[in-house]
């Protein structure tokens, strides 16, 4: 029952979205690919900057933080305590962060349905009326790119725009955070400089196994989530520094 509620509700209304730029977008399913990743990117946008003004009002507050672990190290039930009201007064959700990426997740499992269950044949029944059945869709992009195979090429250039994704967020860390010298700043700097390297290698190495046109999709939604994210965090900056 909830696998068809996931069918109905998201694998069948992205097939169509597809379906649709495919048709309009001559007959290209990279571009509808392209098409569909930006137009998902829109619609959360929102979302997305809800969630890094909470990742920098987080940052921002880590000394804080630090500071309540600090005062209540001998009482982890005080310690939560405390931090849970703290986050209550500063109007800050610790989780609010992770909605994004798990809606980007949900997405990205919806696309992997519609490509294992193939583009073609009995699952194009599955149209919405008012989108033109095309009959048969050509998983060549460009001319030459099988999005249906994997590409090592396309992964490790989505790793890459991984790291400068990962990259671009440290750069917007307080440097009272970068520089702490306790146990729990010091923690904080180490995990965050291993995200730096180690999400990127994660990417191509699953990146690798997938096929194409969902690496696309990794791909353009990591590079608008960078300029997303340069021209939300750089505005924030600007306007704390008047």
């Amino acid at each position: 029952m909830l696998s068809n509620i996931y069918h109905t509700i998201l694998v069948s209304p992205l097939l169509n979205l597809l379906v649709f730029f495919y048709n309009l977008l001559w007959s290209d399913i990279g571009l509808a690919i392209i098409a569909v990743t930006v137009l998902v990117r829109l619609i959360l946008y929102p979302s997305f900057k809800h969630q890094l003004e909470s990742q920098k009002k987080l940052s921002e507050l880590q000394p804080q933080l630090q500071e309540l672990r600090k005062k209540h190290k001998d009482d982890k039930e005080a310690q939560s305590k405390a931090m849970m009201d703290f986050y209550k007064n500063n109007k800050v959700n610790p989780f609010g962060s992770c909605l994004p990426m798990l809606i980007q997740l949900v997405i990205l499992f919806a696309l992997y349905r519609v490509f294992l269950t193939g583009l073609n044949g009995e699952i194009l029944n599955q149209l919405y009326s008012f989108v033109p059945n095309p009959g048969e869709i050509n998983p060549v992009s460009l001319g030459f790119i099988n999005l249906a195979e994997s590409s090592l090429v396309l992964a490790v250039i989505t790793g890459i725009a991984q790291f400068f994704q990962s990259k671009l967020m440290t750069k917007f860390t307080p440097k009272s955070v970068k520089n702490g010298k306790d146990a729990g700043g010091m923690m904080t700097n180490m995990m965050s400089t291993q995200f730096v390297y180690i999400f990127p290698v994660i990417t191509v190495v699953i990146g690798m196994r997938l096929p194409s046109g969902l690496v696309i999709y990794w791909l353009i939604t990591t590079l608008f989530a960078v300029g997303q994210q340069y021209f939300i965090m750089r505005g924030k900056s600007k306007t704390a520094n008047q």
